[in-house]
């Protein structure tokens, strides 16, 4: 893997990777000269035991730009400055324009709840410069090249002193809020631990205490014995739709050996967790022959410094629901209880994805 560090002319950090070497005459190209002044922060939720990040400088973000002009693609009829640089490179990264967080942040306001600056940083991950692919139709090469990417920018950002837990995630179609039709991805870096992953920490630590052995790494081991929910099985990586998916074609991408995080894996496993990757979405976008939704979130060990041998990274695909023509979004039960309901057993989901064949080129 190749790296070239850029600064953008408002300041932001630009990183472009590729599978051969980058020339040092592109220059760092960014939609304004200068700086937003973002100053985000969080509020701390006493009945939920949570922050919440406040950004009111995001009601300005782009939103869907005429197809003429994308502040992602290194050109433009309209020939605005765009985010991406014009040159030979596959992948490129930079600071959120319109972050929700951001290590500029200075003061909080006093309230009637504790308050903090909402210091941390997020990430665009830009997975090709060609606008009309997608993971699922990237050579294995190109998804290795990116699993490089998570895994620098994993180890990168997890030095910074105040990084508890760093999250890479793509949010993939409309139905799930996407505004730039692009390939791309995000990672957020919290200066804490989020709600989530800390209860799934919780209950990891507490299997392995009490059985000596990983939670995932058992759960895997008995996905392979029934083998009725299996999408993938590679010799480091499995797929499969778990036997309590909340979500309708939910599906968990998971190394069988327990590692820390995307950047633990060897060679042999990135391989392998890259034909995961791309299995998984193209029986995706095989389902109703047209580009899948989906919410795909990374798990993994919390940067804090601290050992968490309960943690073991993988990753998760959650598809929003659809009956007939129509897609379902969050009810009460779910929003107001957290107490999921899924209108549809696993296994007929992970049927249906298991019908659907695809041809991976090596």
């Amino acid at each position: 893997m190749y790296k070239l560090k850029l600064k953008k002319p408002d300041g932001r950090d630009l990183f472009l990777y590729s599978q051969k070497v980058i020339s040092n005459e592109i220059v760092a190209t960014s939609p304004q000269k200068t700086s937003l002044k973002a100053n985000p922060h969080f509020r701390w939720h006493p009945l939920r035991g949570e922050w919440v990040s406040y950004a009111s400088h995001r009601q300005n973000r782009t939103f869907f730009p005429p197809k003429e002009y994308n502040p992602l693609l290194p050109t433009s009829s309209l020939e605005y400055p765009t985010e991406l640089p014009a040159g030979d490179y596959d992948i490129a990264v930079f600071e959120n324009l319109f972050p929700s967080m951001t290590d500029r942040s200075t003061s909080a306001p006093d309230l009637i709840v504790p308050s903090m600056p909402g210091t941390g940083v997020c990430e665009v991950v830009v997975f090709a410069q060609d606008p009309t692919t997608s993971l699922s139709q990237f050579p294995l090469k190109h998804i290795e090249l990116l699993v490089d990417v998570w895994s620098d920018r994993h180890l990168e950002l997890g030095k910074r002193e105040h990084i508890q837990y760093v999250m890479p995630f793509e949010n993939k179609g409309v139905e799930v809020g996407v505004t730039l039709h692009h390939p791309h991805g995000q990672i957020y870096a919290y200066p804490f631990i989020p709600p989530i992953p800390a209860r799934e920490l919780e209950l990891s630590q507490s299997y392995l205490s009490q059985h000596g052995r990983g939670l995932l790494e058992d759960l895997v081991q008995n996905e392979l014995k029934e083998k009725r929910r299996i999408l993938f099985e590679g010799n480091s990586v499995v797929a499969f739709v778990p036997a309590f998916a909340r979500y309708p074609y939910e599906v968990w991408v998971v190394p069988r050996r327990r590692l820390s995080s995307v950047a633990d894996m060897n060679d042999f496993e990135k391989l392998d967790f890259a034909r995961a990757l791309k299995t998984v979405t193209m029986k995706y976008d095989g389902l109703w022959k047209r580009p899948f939704p989906y919410l795909m979130v990374f798990h993994q060990a919390p940067t804090d410094g601290r050992p968490h041998p309960e943690a073991h990274f993988h990753v998760e695909f959650y598809p929003p629901n659809r009956s007939s023509d129509r897609l379902k979004y969050l009810a009460g039960t779910e929003l107001g209880a957290g107490m999921f309901a899924n209108d549809n057993l696993p296994e007929e989901k992970a049927a249906e994805l298991q019908r659907i064949e695809v041809q991976i080129e090596e």
